[in-house]
């Protein structure tokens, strides 16, 4: 993905973004159950790496099975630069699929941001590794309370959307989006063109103007806000 795509998605919000792809028929990219751990974090975007649970098993999920193969901490150090993990934990709250200690490797490999529509753990320690997390929250038992690790880097559901790797996300305080890598130049571009639309429009309604023919716009605005635009 070029990163003049990626410059001019964290300059548009997810919900700009929601619009875009509804405009392309695309419904479910609003990845739900995911959402900013703390205030403060700025938008970001970035290619998905995608990571994959199932429901845990007593004779199989088990502290050993930390150290097998195919492990979650093998997708954390496999995580390229610039990338936003992306985990399906099947929607399940009830024990944390990332912890203080996994999270801090994130940031040394460059990732972005974390997503899970799950929870995670380690709550007082995670934030201040500086990674940007969007879950269902925080609690205490471990991902093998309730989940067991299966792999890394296939198509995955993530908070009812279908993820797949290479996949644009961005993550914004309204939660995370998922954009298909082959509508994210275009969504990009018309998002930009959307949001300067929007700050005419709001610059209208601050002066008193009625929504009804400016929002959506007839010809009278439309021709107004190329004359806007202009003077810019």
């Amino acid at each position: 993905m070029a990163n003049e795509t990626l410059d001019k998605l964290v300059q548009i919000s997810t919900a700009t973004i929601t619009m875009q792809l509804l405009k392309r028929g695309i419904r479910r990219c609003y990845i739900e159950g995911a959402t900013p751990l703390t205030s403060g974090y700025e938008r970001v975007a970035g290619p998905a790496f995608t990571i994959r649970f199932v429901p845990m098993r007593e004779d199989v999920s088990t502290p050993a099975s930390y150290a097998g193969a195919n492990t979650l901490r093998e997708a954390i150090d496999a995580t390229p630069d610039g990338a936003i993990m992306v985990a399906d934990a099947r929607g399940e709250a009830s024990c944390g699929t990332l912890g203080d200690i996994l999270a801090a490797r994130l940031v040394a490999k460059g990732a972005k941001a974390f997503v899970s529509d799950g929870a995670v753990r380690d709550a007082k320690d995670i934030i201040p590794t500086g990674l940007q997390i969007y879950s269902s929250g925080t609690v205490a038992p471990p991902s093998i309370g309730a989940l067991h690790f299966v792999g890394y880097g296939d198509t995955i559901g993530c908070g009812g959307v279908m993820v797949v790797p290479g996949d644009i996300i961005v993550c914004d305080g309204d939660g995370a989006v998922c954009i298909p890598a082959a509508l994210a130049d275009e969504v990009a571009s018309d998002g930009i063109e959307q949001e300067l639309f929007e700050t005419f429009v709001q610059q209208r309604v601050s002066e008193g103007a009625p929504v009804t023919g400016l929002y959506p716009p007839n010809e009278d605005t439309l021709k107004a806000f190329e004359e806007w635009r202009a003077g810019q």
